[in-house]
């Protein structure tokens, strides 16, 4: 008996390692040497290709293929058919296999709705890729970009807000959880409350309001 949970018509393939608490829903494929993490949501109609590495908590919305080579973090969100590559100039007759480039989405990364991640870049901490952006360069932790190349456009909390101009202090508070957020060096954001390794407190797992709510408010 797994202590995971697989709908009737997915597909399992063997050898995989599969951890407790992890729900894998209609029509998905996991494919053989894969690895998912804990208490991981694998939505409908998601392919994980051999070799891939997945952490724990992560949420994997419906269409999505997560390809060879990919290395996924804990408590990371890929939204609803966003894509992912491992070969930067793919030819049908040319073999590449060997040749497979790693992308890194790092802890607590969120990618949206349609965004396309090129391979062999990073996606950083708490970093946020808006929903339709292509993303061919590295993204630092904690930023948001957006378009068409994907440019940065600010920073976002933890929580997914983003973080205003800095106040006197250089600190950016994030308008729903009140984390507060530093600037450690150009281009390096940090979270002045929380270890980068530590949890959210329970009492701010949950959200309160709509983002437009909150950011108008």
């Amino acid at each position: 008996m797994h202590d995971y949970f697989a709908h009737e018509s997915s597909y399992i393939d063997e050898p995989c390692t599969i951890g407790g608490g992890t729900k894998i829903w209609h029509f998905s494929h996991i494919m053989k040497d894969a690895f998912i993490g804990n208490n991981c949501v694998i939505g409908q109609n998601v392919n994980i290709a051999s070799n891939v590495h997945i952490g724990n908590n992560v949420k994997i919305q419906n269409n999505v293929s997560v390809y060879t080579g990919t290395v996924i973090e804990d408590d990371v969100f890929l939204g609803p058919s966003c894509v992912l590559t491992n070969v930067t100039n793919p030819r049908s007759q040319i073999n590449r296999h060997a040749l497979y480039e790693t992308t890194r989405i790092k802890r607590g990364a969120t990618v949206g709705a349609n965004a396309t991640i090129v391979c062999g870049i990073t996606i950083g901490r708490y970093a946020f890729v808006a929903a339709g952006a292509v993303a061919a360069k590295d993204v630092p932790d904690y930023a948001m970009v957006a378009g068409v190349p994907a440019r940065p456009k600010g920073w976002m909390s933890r929580h997914g807000l983003r973080l205003g101009k800095p106040d006197p202090h250089g600190i950016m508070t994030c308008p729903e959880s009140g984390l507060k957020y530093r600037e450690i060096q150009p281009g390096i954001i940090r979270c002045t409350d929380l270890d980068e390794e530590q949890p959210l407190p329970d009492n701010l797992t949950t959200g309160t309001r709509l983002y437009d709510e909150i950011m108008k408010a």
